[in-house]
């Protein structure tokens, strides 16, 4: 046992040490790169612009599976005069950031805010006005905002609506209204909010102006939006600190549109011609403003920091681990014994689960799971379902698997041992239990551990529900912190969990390891 703790230690230490050179280089390289990025694109090179793909109408894929949006065919404009290629890149909106710093995309344009980023990015003027406005469901009784109080809101994971609420720019009344809420959910897109709306599981949606627009438009007379605003904003494209270069050019030829009214004319076509605002006084205030880029942070004390506000996703973390285990694996060998049963339609029922569960992605059962009940029984489903949804949605998928897992181990064991209990006089049950059973667990260990691990990993697919766990929390302290510390911590956790799960299971296999 001392000899695994001294190589648990000596792995930790060197953990440390090589996040302590990353960590540590990272500074000295950033004041280099904002000035190695600040580069002009010549004619024929590629523009890569990162946008969310679930973001109508400013940048979304449309019925013919294409990339369209107001904000893309703005780009192609300026792409066009500079004699540049466009590249569409969908991105994941936690990301963002890092997408950005590591020259994955030349810039982050899609209806992104300026309002709170200003010294976080080297900025466009900006180009459109918005606001934060609550959608709620047609006949809900909520008129205004004061209506809120004591009701479940959503927004999406590091969106201008969630900082209208717990930014560091929030406004006191917003910030007396968020502490109203029963509950502030984050979730990755609009859609999954639309869809919680919808089923009841949550009370309204706070989020842009003109998405929500567009989606009332598009989903008929089912939903509705307060006339109170949370809060109003502006729109610019976000460059890397210190990349005024690009920038100025992307701007020069924006001017031009403007000047010309193609500006305009692709505003009108999107149905945003009243929110264009380049040119405006106060427009430019975010553009003369360009700080550089420098990291003086402490290393210890910002780990420290990350491990703090990542605690309550790891906590949420272990929770749907253990609960999922707790229920998978006698659900499995349930399986397995219906799956081996005489009767053939038992059976039948058992493969059909199996078939689907190990067919179908977790993600898509988690969702069926939680708005199965409203879409196809019309029953309401309440936000305390949420984690209740989580854990069946886990342990039944586990179970298949689990389950096959069971049965080959089963199979496994020779005949004689069933005729040696049955001369013994050992009744059925006593047979399997006693002596078919601890073989079977003792053979199926080493593919059960690998299960086990690959839990503790898909425990960060609990997002699909806004169910915030320890890796869904990461990316969003990374994308609010523009910094890849948070992962590196989630990392390092995942890593240890599994380590400490192997080796428990390894000396839990070498117990059992009797004739050796």
């Amino acid at each position: 046992m001392k000899k695994h703790m001294k190589k648990l230690f000596l792995l930790l230490a060197m953990i440390s040490l090589v996040a302590g050179m990353l960590m540590g280089c990272g500074g000295k390289k950033e004041s280099t790169e904002s000035s190695s990025s600040n580069v002009v694109k010549e004619e024929g090179e590629t523009f890569i612009v990162g946008f969310d793909a679930e973001f109508p109408p400013y940048g979304y894929k449309d019925d013919n599976g294409e990339y369209v949006g107001f904000d893309l065919d703005l780009a192609e404009e300026v792409c066009k005069r500079n004699g540049w290629t466009l590249k569409k890149q969908p991105i994941d909106w936690d990301s963002k950031d890092m997408e950005l710093k590591t020259g994955a995309i030349d810039c982050i344009w899609n209806g992104f805010t300026i309002n709170g980023r200003e010294s976080g990015y080297t900025w466009s003027k900006a180009y459109i006005d918005n606001s934060q406005v609550v959608i709620i469901k047609n006949g809900s009784g909520i008129e205004k905002l004061e209506d809120l109080a004591g009701k479940v809101v959503v927004v999406q994971a590091d969106s201008s609506a969630l900082a209208a609420f717990t930014g560091g720019d929030a406004t006191e009344e917003n910030i007396k209204l968020a502490e109203s809420f029963a509950d502030l959910q984050q979730v990755s897109d609009y859609n999954s909010a639309f869809l919680n709306l919808e089923a009841g599981s949550v009370d309204a949606i706070c989020m842009d102006y003109g998405v929500a627009a567009y989606q009332i438009e598009a989903r008929g007379d089912v939903f509705a939006m307060l006339d109170e605003r949370v809060s109003s904003e502006q729109y610019g494209i976000g460059f890397k600190l210190g990349n005024t270069k690009l920038r100025d050019q992307v701007q020069t030829a924006l001017d031009e549109m403007n000047e010309d009214g193609t500006l305009m004319k692709i505003a009108k076509a999107w149905g945003l011609d009243e929110s264009v605002c380049l040119g405006d006084k106060g427009t430019d205030s975010a553009y003369l403003q360009d700080a550089e880029e420098s990291d003086d942070s402490n290393l210890v004390a910002t780990l420290i920091h990350v491990v703090e506000q990542l605690s309550s996703g790891m906590i949420a973390t272990l929770i749907i681990f253990l609960c999922t285990l707790a229920c998978s694996m006698p659900l499995g060998l349930l399986i397995c014994t219906i799956r081996k049963s005489k009767f053939a339609v038992l059976q039948a029922i058992a493969k059909l689960y199996i078939s689907i569960m190990r067919g179908t992605p977790l993600m898509l059962q988690l969702l069926v799971v939680f708005f199965g009940p409203y879409y196809i029984f019309g029953i309401s489903v309440p936000a305390s379902f949420r984690f209740y949804a989580v854990i069946i949605g886990f342990s039944m998928n586990y179970a298949a698997y689990f389950a096959e897992i069971f049965r080959a181990g089963i199979e496994g064991i020779p005949r004689g041992q069933y005729e040696a209990a049955d001369v013994l006089g050992y009744s059925k049950g006593q047979t399997f239990w006693k002596i078919i059973f601890p073989q079977m667990v003792k053979r199926v260990l080493p593919p059960v551990t690998n299960e086990i691990i690959t839990l503790v990993k898909d425990t960060s697919l609990a997002f699909a529900l806004a169910y915030t766990e320890m890796f869904t929390l990461a990316k969003q302290v990374a994308a609010a912190q523009a910094s890849i510390m948070p992962l590196f911590v989630a990392g390092i956790f995942y890593y240890l969990f599994n380590f400490l799960v192997a080796f428990l299971m390894g000396r839990l296999e070498a117990k059992l390891s009797y004739y050796e």
